[in-house]
């Protein structure tokens, strides 16, 4: 009887570790294809960028006006340089809406201090239902400022104040602690000028921690010493650079970074803005946008555009790091679930055939396939089930295509931008890519499962992020 039942647990194991092979082939060819895919799109976008003036942009009587928004909830460590910076950015209709979302902090505070608020009359159309408005302000040294005074709704709340009170055609989502580079939005406006069914597109996010930060700007691009933000900083480079990118020629993005994403208020407005009832709104505005595009006839390109940069601080701890990803993969899951129809729906064409699935079958069910395939290796071995050579093997092999792929990002940001001028911050970013499948890569499977489970069990908190703002990111590079 013993006999048999260890018979049936080998046979199981060892067809489960052949099911996780085929997944993992599957996945890392998808890699492979979308590999491919943003190198051809990132020579188009260079060769087509070098022979255009960005300042014909700014002088063209149909450049549309951008509103900002930046939703603020206690950052008073960050907002005056953040603010500083996006009121630098070269674009001649621009106007910054900050959202201060009832912070408990002294983020008003520092908002009046730095900017010489004055009230305004708050006369505004509520095209969008928000929490209740306490107060509108205008900067007397920067009239283009508006402060937003409001009672705390959340993210998605600060943001659907923040349509209601902008008048631009096109509005920037941002993060109050992001750094935007001064061309930025000329760069990302192009699509929008360019092609008539575009509805959004979103910028590169890059890693401060350990770069030099003045005056609003990151002045000196620096590779983390540190193993937790260096991780990150080839995680963001693979997934902006190989993925997103990748994706423009494959069917369009489902995800525009919430730190920077430019959106058509009007599609914004119609669509009811942003949900209140999840943690992935940025990922959800964009899905629902892009579906009612294709519902309605409307706009429903999302375009990923390389070069425009914003900068933000990683967290620093494992603890932190933890909570970010938890809550990433809770609204991933969520956003997938509530747009559940369009997966294999072949009347949203490329999105409904191939992106969705992608998002489904690799972004979302990736950590439960992984953890399955790290127990059954463990419990094959032990039981003597699985091949130990066929084991290492394997192992080295999934090593060895992750890490490529990482490397390939690494060499396709050298020859495209080329942010790190030194040879020893290119040498660690590698070392970081060498080093995050082993511990740091197993760590975020347990992580996205986390953030899975607490989904099913109907959690839909944000949880706390620890900043430590710019002037700290200077402090770390001055002293090192």
């Amino acid at each position: 009887m013993n006999a048999d039942i260890a018979g049936v647990a080998e046979i199981v194991l060892v067809r489960l570790e052949w099911a996780v092979l085929v997944y993992f082939l599957a996945v890392n060819a998808t890699y492979l294809v979308l590999l491919a895919s943003a190198a051809l799109e990132m020579r188009e976008h260079v060769l087509l960028s070098r022979g255009e003036s960005l300042w014909r942009v700014l002088g063209s009587s149909l450049t549309p006006t951008i509103s900002m928004l930046a939703p603020a909830y206690n950052e008073e460590a960050t907002i005056a340089e953040s603010l500083r910076s996006l009121l630098s950015l070269s674009y001649p209709s621009l106007e910054v809406v900050v959202v201060n979302d009832g912070s408990s902090d002294a983020t008003m505070e520092v908002l009046r201090e730095h900017f010489d608020l004055v009230p305004i009359h708050p006369v505004y159309e509520r095209v969008i239902p928000c929490k209740a408005v306490k107060g509108l302000y205008r900067s007397r040294s920067r009239p283009n400022l508006v402060v937003v005074d409001k009672e705390n709704g959340g993210k998605a709340d600060a943001l659907n104040a923040g349509v209601n009170i902008s008048t631009g055609t096109l509005v920037c989502a941002i993060d109050a602690d992001t750094l935007i580079e001064p061309d930025s939005l000329q760069r990302m406006v192009r699509p929008f000028l360019t092609e008539t069914d575009v509805v959004a597109a979103g910028g590169t996010i890059r890693i401060v921690n350990n770069s030099t930060v003045r005056a609003g700007r990151v002045v000196r691009t620096r590779a983390p010493r540190r193993a937790v933000p260096g991780f990150q900083v080839v995680e963001y480079l693979r997934a902006f650079l190989f993925g997103r990118l990748g994706w423009n020629r494959m069917g369009g993005n489902l995800i525009i970074s919430g730190a920077f994403g430019l959106f058509r208020r009007d599609a914004v407005v119609s669509s009811g803005g942003y949900v209140h009832d999840t943690v992935g709104e940025d990922m959800e505005l964009v899905l629902r946008l892009r579906r009612l595009g294709y519902e309605q006839g409307g706009p429903s390109k999302v375009a990923f555009i390389p070069d425009p940069v914003a900068w933000t601080e990683a967290p620093e701890t494992l603890r932190v790091l933890g909570r970010q990803r938890d809550r990433w993969h809770r609204g991933l899951s969520d956003v997938l679930w509530r747009h559940r129809r369009v997966l294999f729906n072949p009347r949203y064409g490329r999105m409904g055939m191939i992106v969705y699935p992608y998002f489904f079958f690799v972004e979302l069910l990736a950590p439960v396939v992984e953890a399955i395939g790290i127990i059954g290796v463990a419990a094959g071995l032990l039981t003597g089930a699985i091949n130990v050579p066929f084991a290492t093997l394997f192992f080295l092999v999934a090593y060895g295509l992750g890490a490529l792929l990482t490397v390939a990002t690494l060499v396709l940001e050298e020859v495209s931008f080329h942010r790190y001028d030194r040879f020893m911050d290119r040498f660690l970013l590698v070392v970081w890519a060498l080093l995050e499948n082993v511990g740091y890569r197993q760590l975020t499977v347990v992580w996205r499962l986390r953030g899975m489970v607490k989904y099913l069990r109907g959690r839909r908190d944000w949880g706390a992020m620890e900043r430590r703002g710019f002037d700290a990111q200077t402090q770390t590079r001055t002293g090192s």
